[in-house]
């Protein structure tokens, strides 16, 4: 029989969006891939999908339900890793996987951001320390994916039997690349836009978390002395219509464009002269990391996944969540010093290659190595440390 493993999270579309590299790779290695998460989605690399009703609201009366299913699926399959995501995919997985470790498997929670952080709400520290710590005494290995984490997880002596840390899910830095200036002269006419536009790009979901006013209110402050500043929202979300709104209301609705979902962010960074970031909390944020493969500065708010990758002054700013002067400020500085803009953007570059998608499959593979090694056969040993010793 192949080994298996067993993906978990609240919804499909995270696979989707961020490991599918892993799910190929265990493929590949012959293992057996099954998935458990909220929705229908037809996922790549996948021998087999469960649709579980698992709610974000830990207070939802759909996750008892979601639990005994897991646990059912989890007690039939015998899986030998379970790698699960997600605060409630996290939860639900590793209370429902406690009899399947007592037989052996192997049970792994990667922490996309604690919701515990400094300047977290009080309720948070309430509600999900205690959980999380609770919780890593039945986890195999804790993976993190930035440095305040990782330091808090060991600081606060959270018992997993190994705290890992991992430089993020992977950017494809072959997909995400700078161009030279014809082709970027070429894609921003072909887009209708002009070399003389400064256009700055933000792609985040619509929420009060992303921030988006702040973006609105410094382009406001700005329109007077940067009139050809154009802010590209790739996006949707509950609170677009009041950004739209606003957007009017300020006088600048001519220089931001709503892009609505996008599925072409690769063509799009590269032709853009710098990336913003205004959300309140991150983990470590892929928007990001993506704009800065494609060689652009960012100005971003201060926040533990913001302050872990833009290297200030160098590869961009950082400002305070609410200051919309310095904010625009800074904006101004990239508008009118091309060449700072330009040896940003190249630091940028070289700065994005730490989280690039070879990167990170090397150190996921040296974290999931000695698990796969204990579930496989003596031949398939072999096969394992080549690929990664």
């Amino acid at each position: 029989m192949r080994p298996k493993i067993l993906f978990c999270a609240t919804v499909d579309y995270h696979f989707r969006a961020f490991h599918l590299p892993v799910m190929e790779w265990f493929q590949q290695m012959g293992w057996e891939v099954h998935v458990a998460a909220r929705g229908t989605l037809v996922l790549p690399h996948t021998d087999q999908k469960f649709d579980l009703p698992i709610e974000r609201s830990p207070l939802k009366r759909a996750n008892l339900k979601a639990y005994r299913m897991l646990k059912a699926i989890i007690d039939k399959e015998g899986y030998d890793i379970i790698h699960c995501h997600t605060p409630m995919g996290g939860v639900l997985a590793r209370l429902a996987a406690r009899g399947a470790r007592a037989r052996g498997t192997k049970v792994i929670y990667t922490a996309h951001g604690f919701h515990f952080y400094k300047g977290a709400p009080l309720r948070n520290w309430l509600l999900y320390y205690p959980v999380e710590r609770w919780l890593a005494s039945r986890t195999d290995c804790l993976v993190t994916i930035n440095e305040e984490d990782f330091g808090r997880a060991r600081r606060a002596d959270f018992r997993a039997g190994m705290i890992a840390h991992i430089h993020g899910v992977g950017v494809d830095t072959a997909y995400y690349a700078p161009i030279g200036e014809e082709e970027k002269r070429v894609r921003r006419e072909r887009y209708g836009y002009s070399p003389d536009h400064f256009l700055l790009i933000y792609a985040a979901e619509f929420n009060a978390n992303k921030n988006h006013r702040l973006l609105i209110y410094a382009l406001a402050k700005l329109k007077a002395k940067a009139p050809t500043a154009r802010l590209l929202l790739a996006g949707e979300g509950p609170l677009l219509h009041e950004c739209r709104a606003l957007a009017t209301q300020l006088g600048v609705a001519h220089m931001v464009e709503f892009l609505g979902y996008r599925d072409d962010l690769d063509e799009l960074y590269p032709m853009c002269d710098a990336a913003a970031a205004s959300s309140l909390r991150e983990g470590l944020p892929v928007n990001v990391m993506e704009a800065m493969a494609c060689g652009l500065p960012v100005v971003a708010t201060r926040n533990r996944g913001h302050n872990e990758l833009v290297d200030e002054g160098r590869t961009g700013f950082i400002v305070e969540p609410d200051d919309v002067a310095s904010f625009a400020s800074r904006l101004q500085l990239l508008y009118f010093f091309r060449d700072s803009r330009r040896r940003m953007g190249e630091r940028s570059a070289e700065r994005a290659q730490r989280y690039s998608l070879e990167q990170v499959m090397g150190e996921l593979g040296e974290m999931y190595l000695t698990f796969m090694m204990e579930a496989s056969p003596g031949g398939a040993k072999d096969q394992y440390r080549r690929a990664y010793l």
